[in-house]
């Protein structure tokens, strides 16, 4: 996915753009990039780093000193290095994106066709944050360009622009991805994430509405595009992508998990000892579930943070896996002989579920339960990249419901629906292949209560197939 972070101020803004983009690392692992706009100087500077086998800070730190002036954007990206800087008729900008392009070979061959070219190739690719610049320039101001980009791109797609005036700020026509505005003294920030902002002494001002742009100036912000009616936010935010403290749309990150873990917990007639959450994004839930069932909350199994942060997901599958075991220890003196009960935020592959669920036996766990924070997955994502770079084929409910019924895409919005037997059956076919003692998700609608927007305002695509390009 990735996230960014941008800040106008009245007084040099590197610091604050240094630990706001840091804040956003959770939600990219690829690459890093900073740029700032010296007025004095008229000068753009920019820098991008690889990220795949460190931290942004220790990409960056040593290098701030070269970074000068009052306005700034940052990004930590899952896809191209960013930023891009351009000079047009729009005068000189440079620009980030959170985005995902499905129709980018479309597009590409479309602006080749116009004598348009392509400098900045990522991984022999064409980088999709320069075909959405390219897409940009085409209109007459910033806003048609915009909007000359929502027209176009099939996916989602919020950006930054940190222009010679201030950083214009838009995003996704549907709202898939949020942007949030903060204040403070003498300062405008933009970010992905809300969490950003409270150490840097910003207050949250608003959050942009679906296709909503504006500009940051020190002193002010400026509506240049007035918001959509329509949203579709990725409901998987709350489920897995967002920093606990994090809000999207007024909503907290934490309190969605903690009242879905609580729902879960109160309807829930399984008999265990304690319940416990798989770090990181299970853990906010397990509480809620402990809350709710009137059990203890224990920590049997713990993160090693020093060395394997959740950002660091190597390119390959097989690291990935190595990984995934990797960043957890096990805690024998709180497993053996407990019936315990698990909080993940979902199953895609099921790799991870069974390398859990084996050293949780080993280590002496009677029984083993597991409870998921969302329904289970259907449908690859298109959308922002959640699921879009496996194939539906790589989902273990597809591969199962093709050995049931020798079609992968054979009723599946009867598979996608809370208590249909075909639900059922692949809950349970679920439950066996991984030797657990019970298996539940969370219903569609308990996880559509717990955010509290409405459903059409939600992207529920990869439980149930709905969502609009």
């Amino acid at each position: 996915m990735g996230g960014f972070f941008g800040t106008v101020s009245k007084t040099s803004c590197v610091t604050d753009l240094f630990y706001g983009t840091d804040y956003n690392s959770h939600l990219g692992t690829r690459r890093g990039g900073l740029a700032t706009y010296d007025a004095a100087k008229r000068q753009f500077t920019r820098s991008i780093h690889n990220l795949e086998s460190t931290y942004f800070r220790t990409k960056f730190e040593d290098e701030l000193d070269k970074f000068t002036g009052c306005s700034g954007i940052g990004i930590i990206s899952d896809t191209d290095a960013q930023p891009i800087i351009i000079n047009s008729h729009l005068g000189r900008f440079a620009i980030v994106t959170v985005a995902k392009v499905v129709n980018i070979d479309e597009l590409e061959a479309e602006l080749l066709a116009q004598n348009m070219h392509f400098a900045e190739l990522s991984s022999g690719k064409t980088n999709q944050t320069e075909l959405i610049a390219l897409l940009l320039i085409q209109g007459r101001t910033f806003v048609e360009g915009i909007e000359n980009v929502f027209s176009h791109i099939k996916g989602s797609c919020s950006m930054l622009l940190l222009t010679e005036d201030g950083i214009i700020a838009a995003r996704d026509k549907w709202g898939r991805t949020p942007i949030v505005i903060g204040k403070k003294d003498g300062a405008y920030a933009a970010t992905s994430e809300s969490s950003s902002f409270p150490n840097l002494d910003y207050e949250i001002e608003r959050f942009l509405g679906p296709g909503e742009v504006v500009r940051l100036r020190a002193d002010g912000i400026e509506q240049m595009r007035k918001p959509e009616e329509q949203m579709q936010i990725c409901s998987f935010l709350w489920v897995y992508y967002g920093f606990p403290t994090s809000c999207y749309e007024g909503r907290n990150v934490e309190e969605v998990r903690f009242l879905s873990g609580v729902k879960m917990g109160k309807e829930d007639d399984s008999e265990v000892d304690c319940a416990c959450g798989i770090p990181d994004s299970g853990v906010g839930m397990a509480l809620g579930y402990a809350e709710g069932k009137g059990v203890p909350y224990h920590r049997a199994i713990a993160k090693y943070t020093p060395t394997w942060p959740r950002s660091f997901t190597p390119s390959r599958q097989e690291l990935r896996n190595l990984v995934a075991k990797m960043k957890l220890i096990p805690n024998r003196a709180m497993l053996e002989g407990k019936r315990l009960l698990f909080c993940d935020d979902s199953i895609v592959r099921g790799t991870q579920l069974h390398d859990n669920v084996k050293m949780l036996y080993d280590y002496g766990a009677r029984e083993v339960h597991i409870r998921i924070a969302c329904p289970p997955l259907i449908y690859g994502c298109p959308f922002i990249a959640f699921t879009s770079s496996k194939s539906d084929m790589e989902l273990i409910t597809r591969r199962i419901i093709q050995e049931l019924e020798g079609n992968a895409n054979k009723d599946l919005d009867k598979y996608a629906t809370t208590g249909s037997p075909q639900y059922e059956r692949l809950v349970e076919v679920i439950r066996q292949r991984f030797g657990l003692s019970s298996l539940k998700f969370n219903t569609l609608e308990h996880l559509v209560e717990a955010i509290g927007l409405p459903k059409c305002k939600l992207c529920t695509h990869c439980f149930d197939g709905t969502g609009c390009f």
